[in-house]
């Protein structure tokens, strides 16, 4: 038997069985990758609060490692940052350049 046949099995006798274990691994995934972006974000910053030399670089990374987080946390549903901003140590200065692009990187 397949998943497929699985699935369409589960339907029959349950109707919302049949998306509610997809439904969960979404969910799981989004989790997930929520995550691993924020720890992204931590390395980034402690990057940022230890560079002497190539600060610059840091802070744009900085800035595109926490824009992107922003971004994933917007498409899952969160329009509110203002706690991660607290809890992650985000300096304005690295909010003041958010979705500005550094064009000596590309």
């Amino acid at each position: 038997m397949s998943l497929r046949d699985s699935l369409d099995l589960i339907r029959a006798v349950r109707p919302d069985a049949g998306t509610a274990a997809i439904e969960h691994e979404i969910v799981a995934e989004r989790a997930s990758s929520l995550g691993a972006a924020e720890r992204k974000v931590v390395a980034a910053m402690a990057a940022l609060s230890s560079a002497e030399a190539d600060r610059d670089a840091a802070l744009s990374a900085a800035r595109l490692v926490v824009w992107e987080y922003f971004v994933q946390r917007e498409l899952i549903g969160f329009r509110k940052h203002a706690d991660v901003i607290q809890e992650l140590k985000i300096t304005s200065e690295v909010l003041a350049g958010l979705g500005a692009i550094d064009r000596t990187r590309r």
